[in-house]
């Protein structure tokens, strides 16, 4: 069984409702994006942060996954699929994927502040975390989110699962937020790399395709070409 590896973002869950991260203007859900996305403005203001983040889950509770989702869970019918994903939500996982690792950590998750590793952070669901809501120790509790300023812990992970893949997936995501941004560049010389986005982006890579189309489209036309190709 060929290994398939999805390198998913923004673009992604946009079409269940969840607004793509610095739509506009540097803001994120009309907050700027160093107030609620960085580790200064945790030391600033944690109480805000926390705030954002709840309304986020709530958002998330409210939200289903969308056709692409589902079809990129399907492919594991006919491919080994890894999803390394930019995206903090659970839509890939509630679809159905079954090996995701997420770059930026996890909306459902909080973690001690004086943690950084994945293995001190646990799941609350979508309820709200307030200042005061600690660990047993008495150290605050905050979101598991991986913020500018702050290291990427699950990069070298996700540059592994990049480098043994045999077709290499590019969706949702513009290609701009670094280190995610780089992570084709792991991919073996060779190996088939599809992208798909309504915008056109260009890689320089041999075996490079564009489907240049929303989402859901683009992952129906995708599986056509992957799973059905005499059919083209």
């Amino acid at each position: 069984m060929k290994s398939l590896v999805v390198l998913s973002g923004a673009g992604v869950s946009a079409e269940s409702g969840i607004r793509t991260f610095r739509d506009s203007d540097g803001l994120w859900e009309n907050y700027p994006v160093q107030d609620v996305a960085s580790i200064e403005g945790w030391y600033r203001n944690p109480a805000l942060m926390l705030q954002f983040y709840n309304e986020r889950r709530r958002q998330l509770e409210n939200c289903r996954p969308n056709r692409a989702h589902e079809i990129i869970a399907e492919l594991e019918n006919w491919f080994k699929v890894t999803v390394v994903t930019q995206n903090v939500d659970n839509l890939h996982e509630r679809a159905g994927s079954t090996n995701v690792i997420h770059l930026h950590g996890e909306l459902t998750k909080v973690r001690p502040e004086d943690r950084e590793d994945s293995r001190s952070a646990f799941d609350i669901g979508y309820k709200d975390v307030n200042l005061g809501d600690c660990d047993s120790r008495g150290v605050q509790l905050r979101p598991h989110i991986v913020w500018f300023g702050e290291a990427v812990p699950m990069f070298e992970k996700a540059a592994e699962a990049v480098s043994t893949a045999d077709i290499l997936l590019i969706i949702g995501t513009s290609m701009a937020v670094y280190p995610a941004a780089g992570l084709y560049h792991y991919a073996r010389r060779g190996t088939p790399i599809y992208l798909i986005d309504p915008k056109p982006i260009s890689i320089n890579a041999p075996g490079f395709t564009q489907i240049q189309e929303p989402a859901t489209v683009g992952m129906a036309k995708l599986k056509q070409i992957l799973v059905n190709p005499e059919e083209e």
